[in-house]
């Protein structure tokens, strides 16, 4: 799967007329995996519409503005405003976002499907999980674009899949979120978005470090990243044109010999974080404190990486954590 340029933790919200069933499965589900219940359609529809149309919420960095030349149809500028993408991490809302949407299908209102209909225009997934819909009304509903998986609740591990299939379809969600711009960027100075090489170096740095959440970067070029506690880290993504530049401004600036050495030779990553990301002269004497050893991704192209812990004060602002909102969420949430 390709490289979103956001992630982070969001909602599953649960549909269903029977209130024992969602307070049965909304403890079953993983505790990891935040979820709001709703036993009444109205409510729910409700709820989707005001949350989706929550604004900061990403789509306005996950745009572009585009100026056409006078006199010229074939011409434009695209502005991307990139700084917008990792602030998204400094909103406390984010965690709030609906994903994936788990409906039943037997419902008094409306069934299922026809829920999902109302709701086609949201951007979140969809599970089609019940007892009553035949593989007819399921298949059906796929085709036309309604739902995204189906599941019987009378299936062997039938939660087991559910919790799989959430997971799965917060990825593609997050992924499609990021679509409008992947291109656009890999173009620029920011290619290693679109390399599966590099998403499969995310997912391993994901898994080894107990990242929940990350977000594009644009000064280093590379990823921010946070855990569930809202530790942050930098992914910074060099290229070949990235090193060279590294070593021709620290050249150029008189740099110690023993990092213009380690830089040559692809030894190790810089992030001079308390002036504009470039070696200056004022780091002759503590230069490093500001490197990290570097590794190589072997991609469409060599990606030069290195994953750097991030102490308080570096970015500006501090994050909300998933462990904090897990905290004040507690655990699952029944709507009326």
């Amino acid at each position: 799967m390709s490289l979103p340029i956001y992630h982070h933790p969001s909602l599953t919200v649960l549909v269903d007329d029977s209130e024992n069933f969602l307070r049965s499965l909304s403890f079953q589900l993983d505790p990891t995996l935040a979820s709001v219940s709703f036993h009444d359609i109205s409510s729910a529809l409700a709820w989707l519409s005001r949350q989706t149309g929550t604004p900061g919420q990403a789509e306005g960095a996950l745009s572009a503005s585009f100026d056409t030349y006078p006199r010229k149809t074939t011409q434009c500028n695209v502005a991307l405003d990139l700084e917008q993408i990792h602030r998204i991490s400094f909103e406390a809302r984010r965690f709030l976002t609906p994903s994936v949407l788990v409906v039943d299908y037997s419902m008094p209102q409306m069934n299922g499907v026809e829920l999902c209909e109302a709701v086609r225009h949201l951007p979140c997934k969809k599970i089609l999980f019940t007892g009553a819909a035949d593989e007819k009304v399921a298949v059906d509903a796929f085709n036309r674009g309604l739902i995204d998986r189906y599941i019987k609740k009378s299936d062997e591990n039938a939660l087991d899949r559910l919790e799989s299939e959430i997971h799965a379809l917060q990825r593609e969600y997050f992924s499609a979120r990021s679509e409008p711009l992947r291109d656009l960027l890999a173009l620029h100075s920011y290619s290693f978005v679109a390399d599966p090489a590099v998403a499969t170096l995310v997912r391993e740095l994901v898994a080894e470090h107990g990242i929940v959440e990350h977000y594009l970067y644009p000064d280093p070029a590379g990823l921010l990243m946070y855990d569930t506690e809202g530790r942050a880290m930098l992914l910074v993504v060099e290229t070949e044109a990235g090193m060279n530049a590294h070593y021709e401004i620290a050249n150029d600036n008189a740099a110690p010999q023993s990092l213009l050495d380690a830089l040559q030779e692809r030894r190790v990553i810089p992030y001079f974080h308390d002036g504009d990301g470039m070696y200056m002269e004022a780091f002759a004497n503590g230069w490093h404190k500001y490197i990290e050893p570097a590794h190589v991704c072997r991609g469409e192209q060599n990606y030069f990486w290195a994953l750097f812990k991030l102490e308080a004060g570096v970015i500006a602002n501090e994050t909300y954590s998933y462990n904090d909102f897990l905290r004040t969420h507690q655990g699952p949430q029944q709507m009326r």
